[in-house]
């Protein structure tokens, strides 16, 4: 026992290691080593061999927990290893449910667990892609959309075979989906290739769907769509995807929403953000502006003196939160036009304002330019 290496080292984790890392760390390495993919390689063979024992002993948690006491002496007294591991490897009961589901993609899809049928595979997930206006992301909607799509066959519900018939048992497999053979001191279970794991096969082809159990179908269907959602959100539809083959559950169906550009409104997050020019004389004098907002408009004083950038907070009136934490606020930036035609008449006016206008009047420029003396001269 002494040059038997450990368990953790050999898959690589750390000793307080999750479930899940064992897994994954088994599966990658069970991967590199499995004699399907080195066949003749008596090291990688045994390496396997080693990998798999070890995670046969750390997945078991009575097992990790004596060898995590013991070491390897925890298992001595069982005759060389765990689950006698010293006089072959026959992958069997609780260690072939979890071979079966690591392994699956190896084997050809899938374990069933003790010799049983393979579970039926899953259908096709699918994926549609819609545009939605900015209210509808901020407001939530309900759209109708077509989508084409694999549905059950209705005249033979899915079986494949014509209406009053019935498949019959493989004759390969006699029924369970697998067929074993023995590969070194492996026994390994590969999916029947003559009925694809089904464990029966269609004599008499349903006509109307020539026995795959599907046929083609554009369907409609009703999307809700939540309020708060943003531009690149993806919507689950459970069990709208595409039909499985041979009576497993249908796919999953993705909506990728696209929220369109709004002309006067920007996001981020719940704010909703809007710039609004207005005209020096209203930013002087201040005056009460019209805003829009996502619910219509409403009045907004702006008071004497405003700058331009000046920005102002419209409380509640942004986008529901995805999370049910209420509506988010507006902020309503400023913008002091300039104008760039002058009658004879504004001009002298503006002129008699210069004149008439001292530096007290400027504030933040006068500290401007008082900071550009000292620093330059």
């Amino acid at each position: 026992m002494a040059n038997k290496a450990d368990y953790y080292e050999l898959l690589g984790v750390k000793r307080d290691a999750s479930e899940d890392e064992l897994k994954k760390a088994y599966r990658k390495a069970a991967m590199q080593y499995h004699p399907d993919r080195n066949p003749g390689d008596k090291k990688a063979e045994e390496k396997f061999k080693e990998l798999s024992e070890a995670y046969q002993v750390l997945s078991d948690q009575e097992k990790r927990a004596r060898y995590d006491r013991f070491g390897h002496a925890a298992f001595e007294q069982g005759g060389g290893g765990p689950s006698g591991f010293s006089g072959g490897f026959d992958f069997s009961g609780n260690f072939e449910d979890i071979f079966g589901d690591i392994f699956g993609d190896i084997f050809g899809g899938g374990g069933g667990g003790r010799g049983g049928r393979r579970r039926a595979r899953r259908g096709e997930d699918l994926s549609y892609s819609m545009e939605i206006s900015f209210e509808e992301a901020a407001f939530g909607a309900e759209k109708t959309i077509s989508v084409p799509r694999a549905t059950t066959c209705e005249t033979c519900q899915g079986k494949g075979a014509k209406p009053g018939t019935t498949p019959k048992t493989c004759g390969q497999c006699r029924g369970s989906g697998q067929v074993r053979f023995q590969q070194g001191f492996f026994t390994v279970a590969r999916t029947c290739n003559q009925c694809g794991g089904q464990g029966s096969v269609v004599t008499d082809p349903c006509e109307t769907c020539r026995g795959t159990g599907a046929t083609r179908k554009t369907s409609t269907l009703q999307v809700k769509i939540p309020p708060g959602v943003d531009n690149g959100a993806r919507l689950k539809l459970r069990g709208e995807g595409e039909a499985a083959v041979g009576g497993g559950p249908p796919g999953d169906l993705y909506i990728l929403l696209h929220v369109r550009e709004h002309p006067l409104f920007k996001r981020q997050d719940t704010t909703v953000i809007c710039e609004i020019p207005i005209s020096f004389p209203h930013a002087a004098l201040g005056t009460e502006i019209e805003v829009p907002t996502l619910e219509g408009k409403i009045k907004l004083k702006i008071p004497a003196g405003t700058q331009s950038g000046n920005v102002f907070r419209l409380r509640g009136k942004g986008i529901q939160d995805l999370q049910g934490g209420g509506r988010g606020d507006q902020l309503v930036r400023v913008l002091v036009e300039t104008p760039k035609k002058l009658s004879a008449r504004q001009r002298e006016l503006l002129e008699e304002f210069a004149r008439l206008d001292g530096a007290d009047v400027h504030p933040m420029s006068k500290g401007f330019f008082e900071k550009v003396k000292e620093l330059f001269g």
